[in-house]
């Protein structure tokens, strides 16, 4: 049998082995999502959210979502996190996903689509110098944290940036989640970005 991992306590023990906080470049999905993870990696890391998400397709919903991001982070952090717009580039995702158009969700396509954007930001993460790169998307329960955390240590290995293993969905995360969207009235959406998770969501 393979042991389970348990990412949220490996986050714990790297979090608690820091003598002084170190840069992360926290690949960011939303604001709701955003907001729940900055609350426990802010008072331990120098953050900057990356928002880069060619899965979401329609260029309004990209825009709102970037826009709630940026209220949010102002109105909480102020220029204590910047973001950096990764840039509408739904043709990325397209590309990427051709001839996964009827993977189930869930399935072989949303394992391409997380590694894009993680791919993205261990990039980044090495190009401007980062301890750390991570990302949000493990908040939600309809998002795989083991195979998140596979893939970033595959891209820790291959970019030698750190990358922040993790499950923000444990301790309440998303819950957590969900009220600060309350407290801060964010924009949520139903649904992760593509024409095909709109689809099942309508």
């Amino acid at each position: 049998m393979i042991k389970k991992i348990n990412y949220d306590k490996s986050f714990i023990k790297t979090v608690e082995s820091l003598s002084e906080k170190k840069r992360l470049l926290l690949h960011a999905c939303c604001a709701p999502c955003s907001s729940a993870v900055l609350e426990r990696v802010a008072p331990h890391f120098d953050v900057t959210l990356f928002f880069y998400n060619p899965n979401i397709t329609e260029k309004a919903e990209y825009e709102k979502r970037l826009s709630e991001l940026y209220r949010f982070v102002e109105a909480v952090y102020g220029n204590s996190v910047r973001v950096i717009d990764g840039g509408f580039s739904p043709e990325v995702f397209f590309e990427k996903t051709k001839g996964l158009e009827k993977e189930k969700e869930g399935g072989e396509r949303c394992s391409v689509c997380y590694r894009e954007r993680l791919f993205k930001t261990a990039k980044l993460a090495k190009e401007e110098g980062f301890d750390f790169f991570c990302t949000t998307l493990s908040v939600s329960p309809h998002k795989d944290a083991a195979r998140l955390n596979e893939i970033g240590a595959d891209l820790e290995r291959g970019y030698r940036v750190k990358y922040l293993f993790s499950d923000f969905k444990k301790r309440k995360g998303y819950v957590r989640s969900i009220e600060l969207s309350k407290e801060y009235g964010l924009y949520r959406q139903n649904y992760c970005g593509c024409v095909f998770s709109k689809a099942l969501a309508e």
